[in-house]
């Protein structure tokens, strides 16, 4: 990719949430990102080596990127001091080896906003990245976003929901639910997914009972949902206003 910077003005800005570019190829570990940066408010897109996030970022619009720096083919290092010497203006934050003290040197040395050790806890990058965006004058993820539901408004910080006077309170479960379901707005969030995010049986039946529940609460009519929809064998899928 040539010239990346003066390609800024044709990227596709997707979201006004902030928009993460995970580059790893550990399949494992993308996944785990995409979900937790998800649930913490971020739209987040994955790349499973520099070829595949090169092509991203030549259509996309990103905020900041998260990149292993060992992968097959061209490595994270490469990769940044390369999008770097190309002028690209976003914040990129290393992930290495705890051991790799050169490799976090060479690193920052090639332009790296910021490296985080492997094995690390998740809360510590959600910091660090909140870090990041806000030197760069990024507004940082909200956790407490008020999210649309026809006449209703989900207020996950008091994890009600909400019309004007009237408030309709949420059980744990319910509220856990919602927000993992619109943490992946017009995605398919199996149901297996949904049982482990709510620390219930993965029984099919189980979280069946808790949609309708809540169906019942959201839905001017459950029986034929607008927001909360069954894709038959897969799971579910929200689609808010």
């Amino acid at each position: 990719m040539s010239n990346v910077q003066a390609q800024t003005d044709k990227l596709i800005r997707l979201s006004q949430l902030p928009h993460i570019l995970v580059v790893d190829d550990d399949e494992r570990l993308r996944q785990l990102l995409s979900r937790f940066l998800s649930e913490k408010g971020f739209l987040v897109t994955t790349a499973v080596d520099a070829a595949e996030a090169r092509q991203m970022l030549n259509y996309f619009q990103y905020d900041l990127i998260v990149m292993d720096v060992m992968m097959p083919g061209e490595d994270g290092l490469s990769l940044t001091k390369s999008l770097k010497a190309d002028k690209l203006q976003t914040p990129v934050l290393l992930l290495t080896a705890r051991g790799e003290i050169e490799a976090r040197i060479q690193g920052l040395e090639a332009g790296a906003d910021d490296y985080l050790p492997k094995p690390f806890e998740p809360r510590e990058l959600l910091l660090r990245l909140h870090a990041i965006l806000r030197r760069m004058g990024t507004k940082p993820a909200v956790q407490n976003e008020a999210i649309r539901f026809g006449r209703w408004t989900l207020d996950l910080a008091r994890s009600e929901l909400v019309d004007g006077a009237d408030r309709l309170p949420l059980t744990p479960v319910e509220h856990t639910l919602l927000k993992a379901l619109s943490g992946k707005k017009g995605e398919v969030v199996s149901r297996e997914e949904l049982a482990r995010l709510c620390e219930l049986d993965a029984a099919e039946r189980t979280i069946d009972v808790q949609i309708t529940r809540l169906r019942k609460k959201l839905e001017e009519d459950p029986k034929l949902p607008k927001y909360i929809q069954t894709v038959r064998g897969k799971g579910y899928v929200l689609w808010p206003d």
